[in-house]
């Protein structure tokens, strides 16, 4: 028999020579309550009586909790995807882990990324490129200010801005939907960068903006236009299916001063899968 405990109930001092078990009617967990003795014989009754309710409403509000936690987590497993999205604030990250030897991280677009194109897109298909320590993605949807060209946005406070549009063909050229078109389909390099002048930069191209212009063609046969445009602007383009695919970068005067020669990497080094 456990030793008698001291308790103070209603101001009278009792003792708790036992314990008595009972099950909790809200929860069925088992509860064991003291059963005390005290100078009136309706006190006991009273005593074992509170501590039911006591451990009662502990059952409740514990039970009550762990539903809702347990809800919630069965909502979230229920809808994967959605729990994804959430959890990176509409974005499914698609940045590498480490790093290469040169510090750069490499981004692919993971598949079922919406950007800012909403519903009715077929699968876009995935491109890459290098960014160094530093850049964040910045969530894009179908009410971005850029269009719902905008595939994704990417940002650096010491070093730029970055966007990649994805635009159909069907804004420079008659095509069919499934038609497959390389860049130099779309035009020579400066009807091209013309073209996407107002979007790129927030206004038409003056004489002279153009500062360089290169034609690459990349290790998968891609065909690639990079230009540099004035104030500090750097873009790449190229064509695949029905699409046009646009990197373009834009920095400070003091971002650029300090930074150029890595924005000039992430330039480089964008790719798309060719079909």
């Amino acid at each position: 028999m456990a030793p008698a405990v001291p308790l103070f109930a209603k101001g009278h001092a009792v003792n708790c020579p036992k314990r008595l078990a009972f099950t909790a009617p809200s929860s069925g967990r088992r509860f064991v309550a003291p059963q005390c003795i005290a100078s009136r014989p309706d006190q006991e009754r009273t005593i074992v009586r509170e501590e039911r309710e006591a451990c009662g409403t502990f059952s409740r509000r514990e039970t009550l909790g762990l539903s809702i936690a347990a809800a919630t987590t069965l909502s979230l497993i229920g809808r994967p995807s959605q729990a994804i999205q959430g959890l990176t604030a509409g974005r499914i990250p698609g940045l590498s882990k480490e790093p290469d030897e040169e510090g750069f991280y490499m981004y692919v677009r993971p598949e079922g990324k919406s950007g800012g194109h909403g519903v009715g897109w077929s699968e876009i298909p995935p491109y890459k490129f290098k960014v160094p320590k530093g850049w964040d993605e910045i969530p894009v949807s179908i009410a971005d200010l850029g269009g719902t060209e905008i595939d994704l946005r990417y940002q650096s406070k010491e070093q730029g801005d970055m966007a990649v549009v994805v635009a159909p063909v069907l804004r420079f050229m008659d095509v069919g939907f499934n038609a497959k078109v390389n860049l130099q389909s779309v035009g020579p390099p400066q009807r091209v960068i013309e073209g996407f002048a107002p979007e790129l930069f927030g206004r038409p191209l003056d004489e002279g903006d153009v500062l360089a212009t290169e034609v690459a063609t990349r290790e998968d046969g891609g065909l690639y236009y990079l230009w540099e445009v004035k104030p500090h602007n750097l873009v790449a383009a190229t064509a695949t299916k029905n699409r046009v695919f646009i990197l373009t970068l834009t920095s400070s005067a003091r971002q650029w001063k300090k930074h150029a020669a890595d924005l000039r990497v992430i330039q480089q080094s964008f790719r798309v899968q060719q079909e």
